[in-house]
């Protein structure tokens, strides 16, 4: 079974937005889609984005692209503190220049709010496709996951909620499954969990507290 995972991230985050098919809405006089399900069927529903990022494969795989990325990051912030203090320096200066200075000034506002515009759209490209990439790979092996995991507990259907035209508008929390099956991937992918930063920060507070 092949899908496509898309993702949408800010450079600031990873959120993920899931592609999902459309679905065909029957005609006036075909029976309700109810009855097409018999009474005694096994549904579940699974999250496939936060099971996506939740894997260990995903905490450690998206961490290392987010590390990768953190000295564009740096670039970005030294260029919009470049643009914040020439736009203040203009603002407080400005009416005092004479026109070829304050022209001057104005020009290099602009010439490095382009480029802060160009950097930030080539980093925010180049990291929405890495993203993509790893949520395209786990996600296909996820799936397959997933389609063992249903067939040996007997459910009939398993719904995908995590996409924005999910058909799902409620369902009770003892058919997710969403967490059996990051469960199951982990155990098959092999990655250990990542180290718990919990513990890190737990560490700072008692240190400062012995001072």
């Amino acid at each position: 079974m092949n899908r496509y995972f898309a993702c949408l991230v800010p450079a600031t985050a990873l959120a993920m937005i899931l592609s999902v098919p459309a679905f065909a809405q029957p005609a006036a006089t075909a029976p309700a889609a109810a009855a097409a399900v018999p009474a005694s069927a096994k549904v579940g529903i699974v999250n496939i984005q936060a099971a996506i990022v939740g894997s260990n494969e995903g905490q450690r795989d998206f961490e290392e692209l987010q590390k990768k990325f953190d000295p564009k990051r740096q670039e970005l912030e030294g260029l919009n503190k470049e643009v914040d203090e020439l736009q203040k320096k203009f603002n407080a200066q400005g009416d005092k220049l004479n026109d070829e200075a304050r022209a001057d000034l104005l020009k290099q506002i602009d010439s490095k709010k382009k480029q802060l515009q160009r950097n930030y759209e080539d980093a925010n490209t180049d990291i929405q496709a890495q993203q993509n990439d790893i949520a395209n790979r786990i996600g296909q092996k996820l799936v397959s996951v997933l389609d063992k995991y249903a067939k040996a507990n007997g459910f009939t259907v398993v719904l995908d909620v995590s996409g924005q035209q999910s058909p799902v508008l409620w369902a009770a929390s003892s058919v997710d499954i969403t967490q059996s099956i990051v469960e199951a991937y982990n155990a098959e992918s092999g990655v250990p969990a990542p180290p718990k930063k919990a513990a890190a920060a737990e560490a700072k507070p008692a240190a400062d507290a012995k001072k």
